[in-house]
């Protein structure tokens, strides 16, 4: 009898607990509302969170793209290679589906683009919640990569 009336007791303080909690935000609702923002964003003409806010591009610099490369394989291989997806996207077109601004500032500013740019938090929704490492690059670093990727199409 007393095993029954703990487990009555143990089933209703369980019961009593699951309700009146505030709301709690699941990945998916993130995702979901993640995904209404993005769909308003066009990623051609949206140039992220962060210093860069013009970029003018010109003919293809080698020395810029010999320079991006060295950086690349130094501090981005870890997680994105150019033609597959690894832990974040595969890098061939970026310059196709993002802006110049936007390219160099998620290399500058990852943590402030992935909480404020929705197609940043988009991305970080869909890499299962794998932020993209701060390396502290500088801006002339950033538009050597930048650079670089224009010829990885």
């Amino acid at each position: 009898m007393k095993i029954k009336f703990i487990i009555t007791c143990a089933l209703a303080i369980v019961m009593a607990s699951c309700g009146g909690e505030a709301k709690k935000e699941t990945p998916a609702a993130k995702q979901q509302d993640s995904k209404v923002e993005t769909e308003k964003v066009d990623p051609m003409t949206n140039k992220g969170v962060g210093p860069i806010t013009s970029v003018t591009l010109g003919e293809i610099d080698n020395a810029l793209v010999t320079e991006g490369e060295t950086i690349f394989k130094a501090k981005c291989t870890a997680c994105h290679k150019i033609s597959k997806k690894f832990v974040g996207p595969a890098l061939k077109g970026i310059t196709e589906r993002r802006t110049p601004e936007w390219i160099m500032n998620m290399a500058l500013n990852p943590e402030e683009m992935v909480a404020k740019d929705p197609i940043a938090m988009q991305l970080l929704i869909e890499y299962n919640g794998a932020p993209m490492a701060n390396q502290n690059l500088t801006e002339e670093e950033a538009r050597a990569l930048l650079e670089y990727f224009r010829t990885k199409k």
